[in-house]
């Protein structure tokens, strides 16, 4: 009776750490995803979003913070420590735009600088992947040129990855984000923006010198109004 306890128990026992190997290298085995699913409450409708909710939720800083990470040097660096660029981007959607979803995969949010719009900013993000791409770029007026609100002033496109992105093959999904969000003028003006320089930077901070229409921008012209017969 004796014997077979024991070899109940030495059964018992191998089933359950055979049981729990399985387990052990199933969990290795899966690929946990990264939680942004809150982010897709704020995507329309209404029709274009609610950026301002967005920048306000509890976890939106803390998001910006863990995926934005490259050091930055175009914006706000006279202060005795540089903004980090995840408060670079936090400043660049200050002023509401819109939270554009498409499909039902990629959200793009837009926003300005307080009391300057032609510093805009765009955070794109690809919820699709185990861990989200995430990608914020910058529009940066070129100030030795003409002033934001004079025609044929210039800017400079900066462009930062959470991951590498090889200029040779940009994801089709954030080139046109970029592309349908820099074919609109800042807010209050009428004045397209012009891009001459375009920058993507990789998540260690090294800069990469790209053709502005590469990444979208400044590919799509407004349609000529037509006007009705009379």
């Amino acid at each position: 009776m004796r014997r077979h306890l024991q070899l109940a128990a030495i059964l018992l026992l191998i089933t359950g750490t055979a049981a729990a190997r399985a387990d052990l290298f199933k969990h290795k085995d899966s690929r946990p995803k990264s939680n942004v699913e809150w982010m897709w409450q704020y995507s329309p409708p209404p029709a274009d979003g609610r950026e301002n909710a967005l920048v306000l939720d509890p976890h939106f800083q803390p998001f910006l913070a863990q995926y934005l990470t490259a050091p930055q040097t175009f914006w706000s660096q006279t202060g005795p420590k540089p903004k980090s660029l995840a408060e670079t981007a936090l400043d660049y959607l200050s002023m509401p735009g819109k939270v554009l979803a498409d499909q039902n995969r990629y959200l793009t949010v837009t926003g300005c600088v307080y009391r300057f719009c032609p510093d805009r900013g765009l955070l794109f993000v690809d919820l699709g992947l185990p861990q989200p791409l995430v990608v914020f770029a910058a529009i940066n007026w070129i100030q030795q040129n003409k002033t934001p609100d004079q025609p044929g002033a210039e800017y400079t496109l900066w462009v930062f990855s959470n991951k590498a992105i090889d200029p040779d093959h940009i994801p089709a999904a954030l080139t046109h984000s970029i592309a349908r969000w820099t074919a609109e003028p800042p807010l209050g003006t009428t004045i397209h923006q012009i891009i001459t320089n375009a920058i993507l930077v990789d998540p260690d901070g090294k800069p990469q010198q790209i053709k502005p229409a590469a990444i979208g921008a400044n590919t799509i012209t407004e349609q000529p109004e037509i006007k009705a017969k009379s």
